[in-house]
């Protein structure tokens, strides 16, 4: 009997319509296409589509770097703007102290007593401004020699500060926030003889 199937469906219709398996075979075709699987071309315009993206990301990611590289030189360049523009006034200071000393008011002391004050007060208007960059001074007469701070220039004896102290500071140092600018330049207690 199956033999009869089998012939049955190879045979043709009355109407001359494809056999049956063929007609199987296309139907199974039409099913896979509508299964939810997209076909050839709409992946090939999906994967088009993900490689422009790509592209696209790719090339807007190089102009982020290249603009940020630009910034960075650019902050690198005016590092120092605000604490030159601070400085200037310490010029201008110092410009008021000498022409207060190039004024012939005739009595010399006086004008030396003026030009010594105009420079105490630019050495404090420099530190202040020195200070509000986070340069600060570093303490160094009487303290423990600190090679870390320090820079000996040489040693003397004392009575007075014990060894290995500083006894005398030729230059001051200066740290930046945790760092150090300069060594204070000093003169170390060998301690009593």
């Amino acid at each position: 009997m199956s033999e009869e199937v089998n012939n049955q469906n190879s045979k043709f219709d009355e109407e001359g319509a494809q056999p049956v398996d063929e007609v199987e075979e296309a139907g199974m075709e039409e099913a896979g296409a509508g299964n939810g699987e997209p076909d050839v071309e709409e992946l090939q315009r999906q994967l088009e589509e993900k490689k422009d993206q790509l592209l696209r990301l790719a090339a807007e990611f190089e102009n982020f770097k290249k603009r940020m590289e630009r910034e960075r030189e650019i902050l690198v360049k005016y590092a120092g703007e605000n604490i030159f523009r601070e400085l200037l006034t310490t010029v201008d200071n110092l410009d008021r102290a000498l022409e207060q000393g190039s004024t012939d008011s005739g009595d010399a002391c006086q004008t030396l007593n003026a030009l010594l004050e105009g420079v105490k007060l630019t050495r404090k208007g420099l530190l202040s401004t020195l200070e509000k960059f986070e340069v600060v001074p570093i303490e160094s007469a009487g303290r423990k020699f600190d090679p870390n701070e320090h820079e000996a220039m040489t040693m003397e004896a004392s009575d007075k500060v014990p060894a290995n102290h500083v006894l005398q500071e030729f230059v001051k140092g200066f740290r930046f926030r945790d760092r150090l600018l300069r060594p204070a330049k000093v003169v170390v207690s060998q301690g009593s003889e």
